[in-house]
């Protein structure tokens, strides 16, 4: 089985003392998830994740590594999935603009809403414990 490595990150911004992530719409499916990528020839992980974002979003990614979680899963095409997932705060109010080809829409949401938002369990459950790392960090009670 061939297994494909991305990387990506839960892109967030403390606005009024909430946590607002940004969640990204395929250009090609009706899915709503985080920004990520295909990892390239002579990137690392870290790298993957700062390309993917400014690629997607136009915004130049600070990663924090002390959050650091996996997502596996199996493709239709039979290829499996491997994904790290890191945490990326951003200034309020950042201008972001998309990546027409592969982004359809993107918008902010709070924990509650980005969670019904995710279109698959696997990146609510990531959402999940991204956000108690990220409350902790900003110690903003949940």
């Amino acid at each position: 089985m061939i297994t494909e490595y991305a990387s990506g990150a839960a892109v967030y911004q403390v606005k009024n003392g909430k946590i607002l992530y940004l969640l990204l719409k395929s250009a090609t499916s009706d899915f709503w998830g985080l920004p990520k990528g295909h990892v390239e020839k002579g990137e690392n992980l870290v790298q993957t994740a700062v390309r993917e974002i400014r690629e997607e979003t136009s915004l130049d990614a600070t990663i924090d590594t002390g959050f650091k979680e996996v997502v596996e899963y199996d493709m239709k095409n039979g290829h499996h999935k491997n994904i790290t997932f890191f945490v990326s705060k951003v200034a309020p109010d950042v201008k972001v603009t998309r990546q027409v080809e592969e982004i359809s829409d993107f918008d902010w949401f709070d924990y509650n809403a980005a969670r019904k938002e995710l279109t698959y369990d696997n990146l609510r459950e990531l959402l999940d414990h991204a956000d108690k790392y990220i409350r902790g960090k900003e110690h903003i009670e949940g």
